[in-house]
């Protein structure tokens, strides 16, 4: 059993502070077949641009990786640890391994015992093979996994496979020993509550919510959330899809808000501006007005365009940018510029793509 003891204690405390996780795309080439060299690039892109750790094997990564006859899940999750190693040994710059753990509990359970024996330090557990369950029958799940390696919560929004999950859930959910944190990802305010609310009422400032709200980011982590005990609680840092494009800038945006927190800065009008224009970039990429049909391919073309992967293709040959979605992009690229990193990228994306 891995436990968050065995965890670099210093990663444990930058996620305690919060940090930015994105939650990593998957690198095809233009046969579909998975692409090592733009899936190192990624991951030296996220650790150049000062990420706290890498999600991997989740939503944005395709849960199809696992289907049989893809095969993927183990030689992604097996390259990306490794090309993580490779980057901290050579730059010092060390970071939290996640790994998505998905599918009932012997699928569940072999993918934890993979990702522990790979070097990752939790997983990010989606409950989305319960659809039917009972909460209690989830609950056990989830504490199966945790006698396996640390795991993180996961709240995920119906409309990618996920579905709402009572207050009395959470509340159970926090009494599990090895819980690190909970990404919050229902999209939705009531339930975003919920969780928040059963993190306070436990009363244990071990478990660390992130914001998985991929529509409300800067708003969930300016809020200081009081439901009129002595225990107040914040959402500390996001482990976001949308965080996996631009992402040195999502690092400055997660740098001001602590600022603010910490310093007891006031949350004036440009931060709440701010706020509006990263939904409204989130709309592009996401594709909530096709139900999210085109949001991880919206990710693949803001990276596309940047050189840091081949192209835009999914898994599903079926799964491609909805209609007017590029020009979306370019709209909300065009109107913030303060939005994107493509200096960044531009300048470093030798580095990251060389051997």
């Amino acid at each position: 059993m891995k436990k968050i003891s065995d965890l670099d204690q210093n990663l444990v405390s930058l996620f305690r502070r919060g940090t930015v996780i994105p939650a990593m795309p998957l690198a095809l080439d233009e046969k579909r077949c998975f692409a090592p060299v733009y899936q190192r690039a990624l991951c030296r892109y996220y650790m150049e641009a000062g990420v706290g750790g890498i999600a991997v094997g989740v939503h944005s990564t395709q849960f199809a990786i696992r289907n049989p006859e893809i095969g993927l899940f183990e030689p992604v999750m097996r390259e990306t640890s490794r090309f993580i190693d490779q980057w901290s040994g050579k730059t010092g710059k060390k970071i939290l391994k996640i790994g998505g753990v998905c599918g009932k509990t012997v699928q569940a359970a072999a993918e934890a015992e993979f990702e522990v024996a790979n070097g990752y330090d939790a997983a990010l557990l989606s409950l989305g093979a319960f659809k039917d369950a009972s909460p209690a029958e989830m609950l056990e799940h989830c504490k199966t996994i945790a006698g396996i390696m640390p795991i993180i919560g996961f709240y995920l929004q119906p409309s990618v496979g996920g579905r709402i999950l009572p207050f009395e859930f959470w509340r159970e959910f926090m009494k599990i020993e090895n819980v690190l944190g909970v990404k919050i990802a229902p999209f939705n305010r009531y339930c975003t509550l919920d969780v928040v609310r059963a993190a306070t009422e436990s009363g244990r400032d071990d478990i660390t919510l992130y914001t998985g709200n991929d529509d409300n980011i800067l708003i969930d982590l300016l809020t200081g959330f009081d439901f009129g005990g002595n225990q107040k609680r914040r959402i500390r840092g996001g482990l976001l899809g949308h965080w996996c494009c631009w992402t040195k800038k999502a690092v400055e945006v997660l740098d001001k808000v602590h600022n603010i927190v910490e310093n007891n800065l006031p949350v004036t009008p440009e931060i709440l501006t701010l706020a509006a224009q990263i939904t409204d970039c989130n709309a592009a990429f996401f594709d909530p007005q096709h139900n999210f049909a085109g949001c991880i391919p919206g990710i693949h073309e803001v990276l596309h365009r940047q050189g840091l992967l081949p192209g835009i293709l999914c898994l599903d040959p079926e799964e491609t940018l909805s209609p007017g979605q590029s020009e979306e992009i370019t709209r909300v690229h065009d109107a913030y510029p303060h939005l994107h990193d493509d200096g960044f990228v531009s300048a470093n994306l030798k580095c990251f793509m060389e051997d």
